[in-house]
């Protein structure tokens, strides 16, 4: 039986309307010292085939021998993903030719993998959750990379990469968005970060997805996918989607139909285009490697590695709502980064918790924003910001003055207290110095004192004229209380 089809996600084309189905194989680098085969540096941007061993090189005679950590990072991942761990799995020679991949074969794993089915939950930015399933997580080593921009006559090769462990974590298909897409690959590198076995950095290549796209007619049986290879940008997996389902649309639609087939997104035209025929299972010739046994570990070692995992964002999601009292979409934002939950938590410790994720959220990200900074390189420290909050708690400063003074920490550093005190930014709460302001305002102002008693909401005005005759240090409560009294406003 077919599930409900989500009518928000359909396409409208020239016929009638379509569903995208969409499933993603993501290949995450493994966060490790050194390969998964080979005990040559993973580090990045070395010089070319500097970080290359002989097995790398696949030079004749030397043997593979599996990194340990490797294989503890990808359980690491299965646990993170609620996945299933395969105690036994084994090691395939995929078989095809790339000039950078000097063995002519990849060591990868085919009908037995490291990891089994799980699951990953999604926010969609409009509001809905979804489930994606994971099919399987599979170890694999990566292949070098091929240059073809330095020599005007040649290609050239840099093998720095091969042998780097790549875990291939394959989705099932049920996306209906590029929107849902989006917000899968964002979830899924956000737990990678938490448990630290990815650093999630596409920039660099550590992160790089292809995308299964199919369209049908809503309710209909899968059409035929067309996979696009390597996308690395998050930004770009959904101009590639939104681009290729509305290609595949117009060709059926003209009556013809879609060839299986790998395809590759250009990011300057924002057009996908074709690169080869895909390539079926048998293709590739799988066959057990004959250098490596089978995989094999104690329940006690994922147990082990179990009782290790730090808390992951779903988790921690619900804690925010119900420790600190926050809506689930600001809970959101503040575990979307591992670093900046914990600088949020550092701020709440012993306060409102609503009023640190709005500092932490409004003011703090806003301009870290702004100037292209993190919160790892932020000029207000959780202390610093934490003190602010605490001078408005105390009704040491008004939310303005706060405001002021967040300025002067980010720019200018020091302690806020101190800045306060040297300052002279506190709010005034003599109650006859703001009397004093309040009457100023009203006896040069007689037409509004009119005008008010007929609309009260213009006493705004009168907050606004004596803030700013007071530079913004009258306290807005007293403020409050003395304007209705002298204008007699209930």
């Amino acid at each position: 039986m077919n599930a409900p089809v989500a009518t928000h996600n359909l396409i409208k084309g020239a016929t009638g309307d379509w569903e995208i189905v969409i499933g993603m194989e993501i290949h995450a680098q493994v966060l490790s010292q050194s390969k998964l085969f080979s005990g040559a540096s993973t580090e990045f941007g070395g010089a070319p085939n500097d970080h290359v061993s002989l097995v790398d090189a696949a030079f004749p005679g030397m043997l593979p021998v599996i990194n340990a950590e490797c294989v503890a990072q990808a359980v690491r991942t299965g646990l993170g993903l609620k996945a299933k761990i395969n105690l036994r799995s084994v090691f395939d020679r995929k078989n095809y030719f790339y000039p950078d991949l000097p063995q002519g074969y990849q060591i990868s794993q085919y009908k037995d993998p490291i990891v089994g089915e799980g699951e990953v939950i999604v926010d969609v930015p409009d509001g809905r959750q979804i489930v994606v399933g994971i099919e399987r997580l599979h170890l694999e080593q990566d292949a070098g990379k091929s240059i073809h921009d330095l020599s005007p006559g040649a290609s050239l090769v840099d093998l720095n990469r091969s042998g780097v462990a790549l875990m291939e974590i394959v989705s099932r298909p049920d996306m209906r968005s590029s929107e849902e897409a989006k917000a899968y690959v964002t979830k899924l590198r956000t737990i990678l970060r938490y448990l630290g076995t990815c650093d999630g950095d596409m920039d660099k290549g550590s992160l790089r997805a292809d995308v299964n796209v199919s369209v049908r007619r809503p309710g209909e049986a899968l059409g035929t996918r067309c996979e696009i290879k390597n996308v690395n940008s998050i930004r770009f997996i959904g101009q590639a989607i939104e681009y290729e389902a509305r290609r595949q649309i117009g060709v059926l639609e003209d009556g013809g139909t879609i060839d299986q087939e790998t395809r590759l997104f250009d990011a300057n035209k924002g057009e996908t285009r074709s690169m080869r025929s895909k390539e079926e299972a048998h293709d590739y010739r799988y066959f057990p490697d004959p250098d490596l046994l089978p995989l094999t570990f104690e329940q006690a070692f994922v147990n082990g590695l179990a009782t290790g995992l730090p808390e992951l964002p779903d988790a921690k999601k619900a804690r925010f709502v119900s420790d600190y009292g926050l809506s689930a979409y600001d809970a959101g934002v503040l575990v979307a980064e591992r670093e900046t939950a914990d600088f949020f938590e550092e701020v709440a410790k012993a306060r409102d918790g609503k009023a640190a994720a709005n500092w932490v959220i409004n003011e703090l990200f806003g301009r870290l924003n702004k100037e292209g900074l993190t919160v790892a390189t932020s000029p207000v420290s959780a202390h610093q910001l934490g003190a602010v909050i605490d001078l408005i708690g105390e009704k040491v400063i008004s939310g303005k003055i706060a405001k002021d003074l967040f300025e002067i920490v980010w720019t200018e550093g020091g302690d806020p207290r101190a800045i306060v005190e040297e300052r002279g930014l506190k709010q005034v709460t003599d109650t006859g110095a703001i009397e004093a302001a309040v009457d100023a305002i009203i006896a040069g102002n007689p037409d509004k004192v009119e005008q008010v008693k007929l609309k009260p909401t213009l006493l705004g005005w009168f907050v606004g004229q004596v803030m700013k005759s007071t530079g913004g240090k009258a306290n807005p409560q007293a403020l409050n209380d003395i304007l209705k009294d002298k204008l007699g406003i209930e």
